[in-house]
């Protein structure tokens, strides 16, 4: 529920944001809030996963021990300074091309990417031991947050897109009040245990291995990341590579356009927010279920999430026929129409790609993160074809028909791994 809330809130962050300020100051927040996603999501997520099945694993099995949290503190902290290194190299080009020229909205891109690496590990540690009570806190108040600076601009108590830019800095170390106390409680010390060397491979989703358990981990910890890095990549370019596209595309309307498509994904990226709460619990669950052996509980996991899915897309779909162009004139206003055959086609992708998320974290439990990682691949490289290279008049309609096409043959193509699995 905490989760839910969370994607009402950023609803609502993005809709006093493109009521308080000018379509182009807005539509580089929207492009810094694709920015810092795009790279907390491709770097850090990997590492949450890759803990929430450990830990899920090692709980099932009874394997106690740490090495596996120092592996993947390393294997973060070695992101976080790539990150710092390459955007200190490409400042000139991230500033003044991506985020207008504005110092100010480097600063904060920078700030934020590096509150989250600690924030996405906290996640990974919380859902791998199930406390989601604790981790649907840590979001909410990190939306919450975010939402308080757009509303201090709406009401006129700050002004300026830097105002509403710093909540996204400061919504993640906001949430790290969380942490402390939600480790606190389980980090101590335990005694030595071995752990069975094919129990630790199958939580990193390798083969058996016969080297020493910390080599191992790092290794297959590692191999598991970097599957799962190709797949955030895959998504972020579903999500974030058509606004970005447009701003790079259309010239002095780039900004404005840029941020009308935003809004147009927004149908697919808040339930996305909502559906974080099934991503990040279907995880560990499919990986206990599967660590015991039990398959019937496991089918019946996927297949009632697929039917859900199913039922909040159609009926998502409904509005947006029925009221979409009145409900997104009045959450955004601003001097564009909203389509509403292109709202219905967004909505439909939507549940597409939200099938395709499931049918994902069943194969990751199964542990083919790497034939899951080229489906997304195959399917992203498309979408981004299908960008650059066909020719449309209008570049929104481009982009709602090229993410639902894309949604539909990534969520076949994982169909069809899951059944081998």
């Amino acid at each position: 529920m905490g989760i839910g809330v969370t994607g009402v809130v950023t609803f609502g962050y993005f809709a006093l944001a493109s009521h308080s300020l000018p379509e182009a100051e807005y539509g580089r927040i929207t492009l810094l809030w694709s920015a810092v996603f795009i790279t907390v999501s491709v770097l850090y997520r990997p590492v949450e996963q890759l803990l929430s099945r450990t830990i899920a694993d090692r709980d099932a099995r009874g394997v106690a021990g740490v090495e596996h949290l120092r592996v993947a503190a390393t294997i973060q902290l070695a992101l976080g300074v790539l990150f710092v290194v390459v955007a200190l190299a490409l400042r000139g080009p991230i500033e003044d091309e991506l985020l207008g020229g504005s110092s100010s909205l480097y600063r904060v891109m920078i700030a934020a990417v590096l509150a989250y690496a600690v924030s996405y590990f906290a996640r990974g540690f919380l859902a791998g031991h199930h406390r989601f009570g604790l981790y649907g806190g840590l979001v909410l108040m990190e939306a919450s947050s975010r939402f308080l600076f757009a509303l201090a601009v709406a009401v006129g108590i700050a002004e300026g897109q830097t105002a509403v830019a710093l909540g996204i800095a400061a919504a993640p170390v906001v949430s790290l009040a969380v942490v402390p106390w939600a480790l606190g409680r389980r980090l101590r010390t335990q005694p030595p245990v071995e752990a069975d060397a094919s129990s630790l491979d199958a939580a990193a989703g390798g083969e058996p291995s016969v080297k020493g358990d910390a080599e191992f981990t790092l290794a297959h910890g590692s191999g598991f990341a970097v599957a799962v890095l190709l797949i955030m990549v895959s998504e972020q370019t579903f999500l974030n590579a058509g606004p970005l596209l447009v701003q790079a595309t259309e010239g002095s309307r780039g900004a404005a356009l840029a941020g009308f498509t935003f809004n147009v994904l927004l149908i697919a990226r808040a339930p996305l927010q909502l559906f974080q709460a099934v991503q990040t619990s279907i995880l560990p669950h499919l990986t206990r279920l599967r660590a015991g052996g039990e398959t019937d509980p496991f089918r019946r996991s996927v297949n009632l999430t697929l039917l859900a899915i199913a039922a909040f897309a159609a009926c998502v779909a409904l509005v947006m026929l029925a009221i979409g162009p009145w409900v997104m004139e009045v959450l955004f206003g601003g001097g564009f129409d909203y389509e509403r055959g292109g709202l219905v086609l967004v909505s439909i992708g939507m549940g597409l790609y939200l099938a395709a998320a499931t049918l994902n974290q069943a194969l990751l439990a199964h542990g083919h993160a790497p034939q899951a990682c080229g489906a997304w691949l195959a399917c992203a490289v498309t979408f981004v074809l299908f960008l650059l290279l066909a020719d449309f008049d209008d570049r929104v309609l481009q982009v709602e028909i090229a993410f639902v096409g894309a949604a539909a043959v990534l969520c076949a193509l994982l169909y069809t791994l899951y059944r081998r699995a």
